[in-house]
C-alpha cells in the first residue's frame, strides 16, 4: 500500500512566466534576462540582480508593474486545478511575497512558499532567505510527516527538490538542466506531466 503522497511544484517557468525576464523585456535590460537555468548559485544571482536595478533606478513598483500584466502560462491554472483534486500541492519557489501575490491571485490562491524582499521607501536594498536550500528541506520535513513526494521543476534550484522527492520530474527545462540531470523525467507538455504524477498516485 503506497503512502499517502503530496506533490511540490516550482512556480516560475512552470505554472507561470519567468519574472526577471518580463522585467528585462519591459525595461530593454538584457542582463536581467538571467535566471536560475543559467546560474545554478543563487545568491550570486540575486547580488547581481539588485546591483542591476540600483544601476537604473528600478524600484519594486517597477517590477510589480510588470507583474501585474502576467498571466499563467497557457494551460497552467487548468493543470494545476486539476492536479488539486488529485492530491495536496505546495508550490516551493524562489520568487518573492512582494511578486507573487498578483499570480497566486490568478492561480486560486495555492499555497506558496518563498522568500521576502527587503524594500526600503520603494527601493529593494536587499532579500531575505526563508532559509538555505529551502525548496529540499522542505521534502524533507515532507517525508518525515511520513508523506511520499513527488516534485517537479525547471531550473538548476529545483533539482535538490527533485532528489529529494521520492520521484522527480523536469518540465519545461531548457537542454542545458536535462543534459546534467538525466536522472530526471523531462516533460514538456501539461498532459504529459499530469499524467506522470497521476501514475504516481
Amino acid at each position: 500500500m503506497k503512502k499517502q503522497a503530496i506533490i511540490t511544484l516550482d512556480l516560475e517557468g512552470v505554472l507561470v512566466p519567468e519574472i526577471w525576464i518580463a522585467v528585462a523585456e519591459k525595461t530593454g535590460i538584457p542582463e536581467l534576462r538571467r535566471t536560475t537555468r543559467d546560474e545554478p548559485d543563487y545568491d550570486k544571482l540575486m547580488r547581481g540582480r539588485l546591483e542591476i536595478l540600483d544601476r537604473h533606478g528600478l524600484k519594486l513598483s517597477d517590477i510589480q508593474n510588470v507583474i501585474a500584466t502576467l498571466s499563467p502560462l497557457p494551460g497552467g491554472r487548468e493543470f494545476l486545478d486539476e492536479l488539486r483534486t488529485l492530491s495536496q500541492v505546495l508550490i516551493l519557489s524562489d520568487t518573492f511575497e512582494q511578486f507573487a501575490q498578483p499570480l497566486m491571485r490568478q492561480l486560486n490562491w495555492p499555497t506558496l512558499l518563498c522568500h521576502r524582499l527587503i524594500v526600503e521607501n520603494d527601493r529593494i536594498v536587499d532579500y531575505q532567505i526563508r532559509t538555505p536550500e529551502q525548496k529540499q528541506k522542505a521534502v524533507a520535513a515532507l517525508k518525515a510527516m511520513n508523506y511520499r513526494v513527488i516534485a517537479a521543476g525547471d531550473s538548476f534550484n529545483d533539482t535538490t527538490m527533485l532528489g529529494e522527492a521520492e520521484t522527480g520530474f523536469l518540465f519545461h527545462a531548457p537542454q542545458n538542466v536535462i543534459d546534467r540531470f538525466p536522472q530526471f523525467r523531462a516533460f514538456d507538455t501539461y498532459e504529459q506531466l499530469l499524467a506522470a504524477f497521476k501514475a504516481e498516485l
